[in-house]
């Protein structure tokens, strides 16, 4: 158990000691997936690592024991270098930064599917069988969270999730028993598909990392036995990606085509439950998106939610669920052409952060919005590249400033700080709907380290929200108009 006075990063930087005995020269946050882990990257002389804190201890082992099992089976997953239980810390292997999701957004162009892209794509599918298949035959099924088979229960805790987070708090009346009845009749359905293999459970494009032009694989704790169908579903019609219709068949039939070679399978029985599994995912996205989205106010979640209704929509216009569903199908039509739920998380107008850097000796600059509020960061506690002779003339828009600033641990700590603080007001901002927010760093000059840290906040900022974050360094030279 963690003592009182060790943090995540005080366990994971010990354990990187322990394990290769050098200290880091950085430790870094990373932006969460939406659960309650807390993930790092940790960095010393030539080596990257990526470290996690979990809070559930069954979690963490269900992640560590089936990384190891798919390493061994050939599978393109993270290593793990070590791990420390008894504080919920474990060091793996840093696949970079670029999941498939964000593969597929810097290449797609009007909608397009890139062919590098579309290769991972299917590489990705093709690969799903011998995770389900191969490594899931003597795969240790005893250290699954929270339940080691999607089953019944499992599905009914799916869509009462559903029911719960999305149709109570976005206001959509529903015949509670007439409903119940319908979800039972669902489950009793899709628990007829064969389930004796992996399933993955959250087989999606950002939990797909592109390494070297290949997929790899990440974010699997929570599988368990399960049928076939549900992880191609998850990732064709995985909601933000909003892969066409054509591209959802051909991913569909690689797939097909890969478990063939791998195992006897009955197509027919396959396709028969394939629509239903489909409808159970969207389901399970819609009551995250619900409650990340309507309770935790996390715009991300809300901008999801219509292109998971495009989904359903889809679903209902072409495909035979093949059992009735007499409550709930009405209800799924109805919600598929809201076109208020289609409109969640569309802003008319986006957030603009305004970012300057200062010298505090000019005075703070005030905020030109009139709000009278937003953030004042005082950066001359931070290493001061004014001071070196060689960069006295510099700026912190120059290669080497920006070079010194970078290997510096105060700073990397700094910023890490800084962007937790942001980011807070950024995600609430946007799902109030506000239009400004107000950001300054300071220091004596305002050179070198104001300007450093500015510019770094408006590239963090630009890379993981849609908004606005124009940049003014009030010391520096402004350029003429």
């Amino acid at each position: 158990m963690r003592g009182a006075s060790e943090t995540p990063e005080s366990s994971l930087l010990a354990l990187f000691k322990k394990t290769f005995s050098q200290i880091p020269v950085s430790i870094e946050a990373l932006k969460g997936d939406g659960s309650s882990r807390k993930i790092f990257r940790l960095r010393a002389k030539n080596l990257s690592v990526i470290g996690v804190w979990g809070p559930e201890r069954k979690e963490n082992e269900a992640f560590l024991s089936f990384s190891r099992h798919f390493r061994k089976s050939g599978l393109f997953v993270p290593e793990i270098y070590a791990e420390n239980l008894g504080v919920g810390v474990y060091l793996e292997e840093d696949l970079g930064d670029v999941t498939l999701f964000d593969y597929l957004s810097q290449n797609r162009s009007k909608q397009k599917m890139p062919s590098e892209v579309a290769s991972v794509y299917l590489e990705a599918a093709q690969t799903l069988p011998r995770f389900q298949i191969d490594a899931g035959k003597n795969l240790d099924y005893s250290v699954c969270y929270p339940r080691a088979r999607f089953d019944k229960k499992s599905m009914l805790w799916d869509m009462n999730h559903f029911k719960y987070y999305f149709l109570t708090l976005a206001h959509i009346p529903f015949d509670e028993q007439a409903l119940e009845e319908d979800f039972e009749r669902f489950a009793d359905f899709l628990s007829e598909a064969d389930s004796n293999y992996f399933l993955y459970r959250d087989f999606q494009s950002r939990n797909i990392m592109v390494c070297g032009g290949k997929p790899a694989f990440i974010d699997y704790q929570g599988g368990r036995h399960g049928a076939l169908q549900y992880d191609i579903a998850s990732l064709a019609f995985d909601a933000k990606a909003n892969l066409s219709a054509g591209f959802r068949e051909e991913l569909l039939e690689a797939y097909l085509k890969a478990v063939g070679k791998t195992t006897s399978y009955n197509r027919a029985a396959f396709m028969k439950y394939y629509p239903g599994f489909i409808l159970i995912r969207i389901l399970q996205a819609l009551g995250a998106y619900g409650l990340r989205g309507f309770y935790e106010r996390k715009p991300h979640f809300l901008q999801s939610i219509p292109f998971a209704l495009k989904n359903l929509s889809w679903l209902l216009e072409t495909q035979e669920l093949g059992v009735p569903l007499p409550a709930f199908i009405p209800l799924l039509k109805k919600m598929a052409s809201s076109s208020q739920l289609m409109s969640l998380g569309v802003a008319t107008k986006k957030l603009t952060v305004s970012i300057f850097s200062f010298s505090y000796p000019d005075g703070v600059p005030k905020d030109e919005n009139g709000h009278g509020g937003g953030f004042v960061f005082d950066c001359r506690a931070l290493p001061n590249p004014g001071r070196d002779k060689k960069m006295a003339h510099l700026t912190g828009l120059d290669a080497e400033v920006i070079s010194l600033l970078d290997k510096s641990p105060e700073v990397k700590r700094f910023l890490t700080s800084i962007f937790s603080i942001v980011d807070q007001s950024v995600e609430n901002y946007m799902s109030r709907g506000f239009l400004n927010l107000f950001v300054a760093f300071g220091c004596t000059g305002g050179r070198h380290r104001s300007v450093y840290c500015a510019e770094k906040l408006a590239e963090h900022l630009r890379k993981n929200f849609s908004l606005n974050a124009p940049v003014k360094h009030l010391s520096l030279p402004q350029p003429v108009s």
